[in-house]
């Protein structure tokens, strides 16, 4: 899901639409709103994901799983699971592919409306792993984007080859992650969580540069707001990959 929009063109040569204080503020206002839409995005996946177990389970006094309730049923259980683990693909798939055709608007809300259903297809991690070891791996994944993102964004070295690199590592990680699916191998598993954590480490980086060279201070709003959105959901995406491959590793699970 996170190589949507990876070989988009960089306007790169923003200095000629204004002055460099301008540009500078500019690129600063465009990032931080990038970030903030990255962190809307995160907070709302977290909310659905924390109340979607919250009604699909039956819990004691002590926080151990009694049953599953009829919701629960649905979601983690019944066919519909599929459905609930596609549609985040198919509808990133789909705000890609009409990128130029919708309003900034529009991005927003099909944006909020992928964050949700990723947090209802995440919702099982509660299911698997204690609530205390997710909030560490979380802040701990936080620290680590951070960190990276930093990187990208500041370094005056190109990150295009590195960038290159991780998406062909990408493309075997997920046809990897596909044959698991069928051989149910641990360590398998373990082996594609080690590198996805590096594919996703590295691609962090390239997508904040990335994302911070398609910036152009003579966008009108509506172009510079569209932008924004598409670069949030990138980050959002190496976001949540790495987190979930962080999990894996060292996640503690329920008993």
């Amino acid at each position: 899901m996170s190589d949507y929009d990876r070989y988009a063109n960089a306007r790169v040569g923003a200095g000629l639409a204004g002055s460099p204080a301008a540009i500078d503020q500019g690129l600063r206002s465009y990032m931080l709103g990038v970030y903030n839409y990255m962190t809307l995005g995160l907070g709302l996946t977290g909310v659905v994901a924390f109340f979607a177990y919250k009604l699909g389970v039956v819990e004691s006094a002590s926080g151990h799983i009694l049953s599953l309730t009829d919701f629960g049923q649905a979601i983690y259980v019944s066919p519909l699971r599929w459905v609930i683990m596609l549609a985040p693909l198919a509808l990133v798939i789909g705000i890609s592919a009409g990128r130029n055709a919708m309003s900034a608007g529009t991005t927003r809300l099909i944006f909020l409306a992928f964050a949700a259903l990723m947090g209802l297809s995440l919702s099982t991690i509660f299911v698997v792993f204690t609530q205390a070891s997710i909030a560490l791996v979380f802040f701990e994944t936080a620290a680590a984007f951070g960190a990276l993102s930093l990187y990208g964004y500041t370094t005056s070295r190109s990150l295009s080859a590195m960038g290159s690199f991780m998406v062909m590592g990408l493309f075997g990680l997920i046809i990897a992650s596909v044959v698991n699916l069928f051989l149910h191998s641990t360590g398998l598993q373990w082996a594609l969580s080690v590198v996805g954590i590096i594919v996703f480490a590295g691609l962090t980086a390239w997508d904040t540069q990335a994302i911070k060279q398609s910036y152009f201070a003579g966008d009108a709003h509506e172009a510079s707001e569209k932008k924004a959105i598409f670069g949030a959901l990138r980050l959002y995406l190496d976001f949540v990959n790495m987190f979930q491959q962080l999990l894996f590793l060292f996640g503690g699970r329920r008993n």
